[in-house]
């Protein structure tokens, strides 16, 4: 018997608690640190703004289950001086995986950039996340060498 069609969809409002729920996987799973309480107060009105630059698109199991995401935005390339599409995030729950969900999140997110008239995606992932490397080579894209900082310069 065929796997059924994986369903791919933007983001809602009504969405937002197991996004956040999903976010905070994604978190542990690459060893991050906490982040501050109040994620999804912060993060909703970015991502439900009236003209948005947060794109989320949402992965669902056959039997209707948010499992898995992809969060996007728009980004300028100096060196090209043309935008391109930013992929911050893409995260399938561990029992999601291996199902064609993340194969579906890619095609999503291209279509999102072909939507956007942007010509091209970009992203990142840990060194040591063997499994996504191999995913997106077999995706045919191409990595990259670069050491990713961050540097807080809050207010004195």
């Amino acid at each position: 018997m065929e796997e059924p069609t994986p369903v791919v969809r933007p983001a809602r409002p009504e969405d937002l608690p197991r996004l956040v729920e999903l976010i905070h996987e994604h978190i542990a799973y690459e060893r991050s640190a906490p982040r501050p309480p109040g994620l999804a107060a912060r993060l909703g009105p970015q991502l439900f703004a009236d003209e948005p630059r947060l794109w989320v698109l949402l992965a669902e199991t056959p039997e209707g289950a948010v499992a898995g995401y992809a969060a996007c935005s728009a980004e300028f390339a100096f060196w090209d001086a043309r935008h391109h599409l930013h992929m911050d995030c893409l995260y399938l729950s561990e029992g999601a995986r291996g199902h064609g969900l993340g194969r579906a999140l890619m095609e999503a997110v291209a279509a999102l950039a072909r939507d956007l008239g942007l010509d091209h995606v970009e992203w990142q992932t840990p060194d040591w996340n063997e499994g996504a490397i191999r995913f997106y080579d077999r995706l045919g894209a191409t990595g990259r060498p670069k050491r990713r900082y961050a540097w807080p310069v809050q207010g004195s």
